[in-house]
């Protein structure tokens, strides 16, 4: 009797258990299946892009926002809508920065042919400060040349070519592109060979470092390696909000510019251990950062004392 009774519990925990395979593998719980799937889809690498924001010291600063779209027009409207106050994808800046470009500023139409960004904005575009009309191009530009085969860009208002800032009457050129500057400190004391050179130092927000293009125009006649160097590595640049890591004790000893390549030969002093002959990402960010604006060059390779010790390839350093 008591084998049957047992037999019988035996039975029934048998037939539960087979119940319970049965439900996780029937065609019913196909939407817990889909939702891995959809977890799995989700872990994909992140697409980001550069673009200019104003930072809390109000400096134009170079950082990143994701990104979805895949072309360069596309891009180049999700970059522009992040840059308006207000703007559809004001979720996307980073904690530290801000948009600069006017509230209800609407994008009428761009296109992009042969390394050109053409951009038409409503007027509201210019419904800014006389301080912040310079700052405003200044970071479209930048923002566009940041996205690659992008050169120049070509600003509209209203459907007209923009030439002239209406507070400040700065004339503008009718292409933009790098040249024009970003954040600039001026420094001339006479009209006649006027330089201008864009210098990237470090900033910080929270720990976390990020880089800052300085345009300094002046009437520096040496070569802007130099410049870049002096500046970058010139101890009275802890005073202002802006760093760097070069050490103030180096100095270029040669610098040979080739057809798609500048070789600067540096002594000891920027190794930031000699034993190991170890060079600062940061430095060689600043420094490579600071060359791609002021050189048509794709490669920058740093020499110590006549020994290659990194080569920088510039289309991959932003």
């Amino acid at each position: 009797m008591l084998k049957k009774i047992y037999l019988k519990k035996l039975i029934v925990c048998m037939v539960a258990m087979f119940a319970i395979i049965l439900i996780y593998i029937m065609p019913e719980d196909k939407e817990k299946l889909d939702y891995k799937e959809e977890l799995s889809y989700v872990t994909k690498d992140v697409q980001t892009s550069t673009i200019y924001l104003l930072d809390s010291n109000n400096y134009l600063a170079s950082t990143k926002i994701v990104t979805t779209s895949t072309t360069k027009e596309g891009l180049a409207k999700e970059l522009l809508e992040a840059l308006i106050i207000d703007g559809s994808k004001q979720d996307n800046i980073p904690s530290g920065f801000k948009a600069v470009i006017p509230s209800g500023t609407e994008i009428r139409s761009l296109t992009y042919n042969d390394k050109v960004i053409k951009v038409d904005f409503t007027s509201d575009f210019m419904n800014t400060s006389m301080e912040n009309e310079e700052k405003i191009i200044e970071a479209i530009t930048y923002t566009l040349t940041s996205i690659d085969d992008v050169d120049f860009v070509i600003i509209y208002m209203d459907g007209k070519i923009f030439t002239k800032l209406p507070q400040s009457k700065i004339t503008l050129p009718s292409t933009l592109d790098r040249n024009f500057g970003i954040n600039k400190e001026y420094d001339v004391k006479n009209p006649n060979n006027i330089n201008k050179t864009t210098i990237y130092y470090i900033s910080e927000f929270n720990g976390n470092e990020y880089y800052v293009p300085v345009t300094k125009i002046n009437n520096d006649d040496r070569n802007k390696i130099e410049i870049i160097v002096d500046e970058l590595s010139s101890s009275n640049l802890y005073k202002t909000n802006l760093m760097s890591y070069l050490n103030n004790n180096t100095k270029i000893l040669s610098v040979n510019e080739l057809e798609n390549e500048l070789v600067v030969n540096f002594n000891s002093a920027i190794f930031n251990d000699i034993n190991t002959k170890e060079i600062l990402e940061e430095v060689i960010y600043t420094i490579s950062m600071s060359i791609n604006d002021n050189y048509d060059v794709d490669i920058v390779v740093f020499n110590v004392e006549d020994e290659e010790i990194y080569k920088s390839v510039l289309k991959t350093i932003e």
